[in-house]
């Protein structure tokens, strides 16, 4: 069927664009955490496992709230609840400069960036979703990769702000930006494209059943108890378990090795720029090649990167390192969603990746803090990142059997 596209910009690619923006500030913003490490440890007289541990705490809360923004986002809209999340993320970053105890840090951060992230992460990764069909890959990787993009920007510019007006002060700017910019993004925000009288992929034809616009459609009740959606559960929380252990540690890791602090920061920074060109491009990719064998790659990919981590001592070698991480990561998160939406339907995806994301939870709530304080104890990162790579390596594994289950189910019956 020879389909129709209106000849103006299709109103999905604005919602594509706003959840970029949304994931730029919230993710951004979380990562920036690294460049207020060595500030928090000297102000509080903290350990580096206990600082890093500030991060897994957020990053918990912000991947773990998906089961209830997801179902809220059904009542309030996704517009509501992205700006109630970049409000909190604001306030977060503000709360976090007032902080007189690091205990207060905890709250600030998991309270607001957590929370705030958790209210506008999954949201909007649902609504993309909902936008489109046979470009979902490319959507949902240009979505994403506000997160590459935050992560290139955000950290220099905040150890900048630290350097130019302190840690304090540069956490309060940090934090009206957010919000204001957060907003802006959040009032473009639209729940599904039939609100606007459009179809999935700018198509204006009506389309029968069994085209692209028909799908599954499966309960989340009855998806949630699939074998598919079980490795998929046990594969992002295994990969997890290592994925956000660079975001916290590969700057220090430099510092310890000779690098000066104003250049480990970008480190960061490389991992964002292989991160979207991961987003950018290979979601496209995946399209073509297969969503799920695009998945199962991207964990092969980062398992293989992560020891090249340990063998680093130069800035040469670990920029090397981040950018090759960073373009594997970039994938995984692009396109998780997406294999959501194609395994169990378009309908119900927010919430389906609202509980799938429980997972990637309770694994950066583990990873980052558990090798902070195996580093606290052996002063070397060694296990840590072995333990990552072999976690990424057991993703792969776990999605690669599930596939072929799936596929002989099919072929049998």
């Amino acid at each position: 069927m020879n389909l129709e596209r209106p000849s103006t910009i299709f109103y999905g690619w604005l919602v594509v664009a706003a959840a970029f923006v949304i994931t730029f500030v919230g993710f951004g913003s979380a990562y920036t955490f690294s460049s207020f490490l060595d500030s928090l440890q000297h102000e509080f007289a903290a350990s580096r496992g206990s600082v890093s541990a500030v991060f897994s705490l957020a990053g918990f809360m912000y991947f773990s709230l998906g089961i209830v923004s997801a179902p809220l986002a059904d009542r309030l809209g996704v517009k509501a609840l992205s700006a109630i999340g970049m409000t909190l993320v604001g306030l977060g970053l503000i709360l976090a400069g007032q902080a007189q105890t690091i205990l207060q840090v905890y709250a600030a951060y998991s309270i607001g960036i957590g929370v705030g992230v958790g209210c506008a992460y999954v949201p909007t990764l649902g609504a993309v979703q909902r936008w489109f069909v046979e470009r979902r890959g490319l959507a949902s990787g240009l979505a994403v990769s506000g997160i590459g993009v935050g992560t290139l920007v955000m950290p220099p510019f905040a150890l900048w702000l630290i350097a130019d007006i302190g840690w304090r002060n540069a956490y309060t700017t940090l934090g009206v930006l957010a919000i204001v910019v957060g907003l802006a993004a959040a009032f473009v925000m639209e729940d599904e494209p039939g609100r606007r009288g459009l179809q999935p992929d700018g198509i204006t034809r009506t389309i029968v059943v069994g085209s692209l616009q028909a799908g599954n459609d499966t309960p989340v009740g009855q998806a949630i108890r699939t074998r598919r959606f079980a490795g998929l559960y046990l594969a992002s929380f295994l990969s997890a378990l290592g994925v956000f252990v660079p975001f916290v540690h590969l700057a220090p890791y430099a510092v310890d090795h000779g690098v000066p602090a104003s250049a480990a920061v970008w480190l960061l920074g490389a991992i964002g720029i292989g991160s979207t060109i991961g987003r950018f491009f290979l979601g496209g990719i995946a399209d073509r090649m297969g969503r799920e064998s695009f998945l199962i790659a991207m964990y092969i990919g980062m398992a293989a990167s992560l020891p090249t981590w340990i063998l680093g001592g130069s800035l040469s070698q670990l920029i090397l390192f981040a950018l090759i991480f960073g373009l594997f990561y970039g994938g995984w998160v692009a396109i998780l969603p997406a294999v959501v939406a194609d395994l169990f339907g378009a309908r119900h995806a927010g919430r389906i990746i609202g509980v799938l994301y429980s997972s990637v939870a309770l694994g950066t709530l583990v990873g980052p803090g558990a090798a902070g304080f195996i580093y606290d104890r052996s002063h070397s990162y060694v296990i840590p990142i072995a333990v990552s790579a072999v976690a990424n390596a057991g993703a792969a594994a776990v999605m690669f059997l599930a596939a072929r289950r799936a596929s002989a189910g099919r072929v049998s019956r």
